[in-house]
């Protein structure tokens, strides 16, 4: 078996077509990322923190009902209130524990 010696700068370039390919491969082949969408509050209720929206981006969503999406609410401490009518940015997460599913809604108000 013989050594094989490369040019530092073609290493490099094979090392950074590695990198970019894999990346690409992740992109493409990879799981969807959540993303952040806009919606209008329907309705919000500040004891229990039950937040209700909907719009075209709710619709789509497979936690939604009927194009409405409601879930418990949950955001930094200073974030103003929603209110009906309100855009609202937002990412759902949902678990499923002792066969119930939770929906959370994270986000916050338009301004």
């Amino acid at each position: 078996m013989a050594n094989v010696n490369l040019p530092a700068p073609v290493a490099f370039a094979g090392a950074a077509l590695c990198a970019l390919g894999g990346y690409l491969i992740g992109v493409v082949a990879g799981p969807d990322t959540t993303s952040r969408t806009t919606a209008e509050v329907v309705s919000y209720d500040a004891d229990s923190h039950e937040l209700c929206l909907t719009g075209d981006a709710v619709a789509d969503l497979q936690e939604s009902d009927d194009g409405r999406l409601c879930g418990t609410w949950r955001s930094a401490q200073r974030s103003p209130r929603p209110q009906e009518g309100d855009q609202f940015r937002f990412v759902v997460m949902s678990s499923e524990g002792q066969g119930e599913v939770s929906t959370f809604i994270y986000g916050d108000v338009v301004e």
